[in-house]
């Protein structure tokens, strides 16, 4: 007996072996994830009938008008590209379903937002597979999920990433259900990825940055296009400097601070390593005293970290009169206090990080939410002149801004000969272990 033999992305195939109640894969354009479910519904639902058994594939998207919208002809195409499984169907031009064999499998096609209780209606649901999944609420998936209930159904879901915070995104990704089997894929994965997308990827990294890193790497989508950082991010992504880094035991460890009284504290984890400069680790909070941002240095073996703050951090606490950088050493840590640049200092961050971001090494992981900010930091506009009014002042300016004081302070932290404070908002307490550089 012939086996049949189905073309998949390698990096997908463990998604379909064995059991498993979620599967899933998210990314970019061209990743050939869509593709790969529709094939797998089609070859899971002639397993079903060849054994005797009856049920429905559900296919939904969050918004769905008609068919058109649907992910039927995807299903079609994916059938027809193995003869030996088009065999086995009758496809019209409105439905789809098994033939010939023991049992029925029937395909059905549901867009959530509008028709969600309709799945509580469909009879012995096998798969339940969401395309396009980055929009579906939470509220949704709260509807979706128990109305697939048969003992061996499963429910698969695909998209492209836009927030870390999507409710998809949440619930897959984030903190996935135990058990699931659920990958990142892009268009490197894909080994049937066509010479014309690959045209549109070159110039999309050349000529659309800001949406690169989001269409066709998977990245959470920047807020605003004009992002500050679009461009340097897509070419650290392209070079392989956004990826998984260890901490040199030999070099000193820095922190670099956005202090928020009444907002978000944000905090990068940095070395200095020869020409790189590694972030290591990324750290925010918002409403939280000092001594929870200092623990989680320590929880995390920062202990050894010299604090790098703000000119805010000069500023005396009215209710201790004590500055916040003394409350700082006093909590064991050293500190040094970078003095404000002045009229314009938001944007001379902005061309320093800029300019020094050649340089930057990023953990993938450890600095997810970080990333998150430096992708989404842009500028503010006026839309009634078209002008821009310097950067926008939002969740993302904070971890933007401590990453901006990394690069206007790093000339003067490596180079300890300079003679020169003007960096410092005060006589700056330079610590005894300057080695390491």
């Amino acid at each position: 007996m012939a086996t049949a033999q189905i073309a998949l992305p390698p990096k997908l195939r463990p998604v379909f072996v064995g059991e498993a109640r979620y599967r899933g894969a998210y990314g970019g354009r061209g990743s050939g994830k869509t593709r790969s479910f529709a094939k797998m519904t089609a070859v899971r639902a002639y397993q079903w009938a060849m054994q005797g058994d009856s049920g429905v594939i559900v296919c939904a998207r969050e918004f769905m008008n008609s068919l058109d919208e649907s992910s039927m002809a995807e299903i079609k195409a994916a059938i027809f590209e193995e003869p030996w499984l088009a065999a086995h169907f009758d496809i019209g031009e409105k439905y789809i379903r098994t033939t010939g064999l023991a049992g029925t499998i029937e395909y059905k096609f549901a867009g959530l937002d509008r028709n969600i209780d309709s799945i509580k209606s469909k009879a012995r649901i096998k798969i339940l597979w969401v395309d396009e999944a980055e929009p579906v609420s939470d509220k949704a998936w709260q509807v979706a999920i128990p109305s697939v209930r048969e003992h061996d159904s499963e429910i698969w879901v695909t998209w492209n990433p836009a927030s870390r915070r999507s409710a998809t995104n949440k619930r897959f990704r984030v903190d996935p259900p135990d058990g699931a089997k659920i990958v990142e894929l892009n268009w490197r994965d894909n080994p049937a990825f066509p010479a014309v997308l690959e045209n549109e990827r070159r110039q999309d990294l050349i000529r659309r940055p800001d949406t690169y890193q989001h269409v066709w790497e998977g990245d959470y989508e920047a807020s605003a296009e004009g992002a500050y950082y679009a461009q340097s991010l897509a070419l650290a992504r392209a070079q392989g400097r956004i990826t998984s880094l260890t901490v040199d035991p030999l070099m000193q460890l820095w922190s670099f601070w956005d202090i928020g009284t009444r907002d978000h504290t944000a905090i990068w984890v940095v070395q200095f390593v020869g020409d790189r400069v590694k972030l290591l680790d990324y750290y925010e909070a918002s409403g939280q005293p000092l001594a929870v941002h200092l623990q989680w240095l320590r929880d995390n073996g920062y202990e050894s970290c010299i604090c790098v703050l703000p000119h805010d951090g000069a500023n005396t606490n009215h209710l201790s009169a004590m500055r916040y950088v003394d409350h700082v050493r006093e909590a064991g840590f050293e500190a040094e206090v970078v003095r404000n640049q002045g009229k314009g200092a938001a944007m001379q961050r902005v061309e320093a990080l800029r300019r020094l971001f050649p340089s930057v090494w990023i953990d993938k992981d450890e600095c997810g939410p970080g990333i998150e900010a430096l992708a989404a930091y842009h500028e503010k506009k006026d839309d009634k002149r078209d002008i821009g009014l310097g950067p926008e002042h939002d969740w993302s300016s904070h971890g933007a801004d401590a990453a901006g004081l990394i690069a206007i302070a790093k000339p003067l932290l490596v180079d300890r000969a300079a003679d020169n404070d003007d960096w410092y908002a005060e006589e700056h307490h330079r610590p005894s272990n300057s080695a390491g550089y």
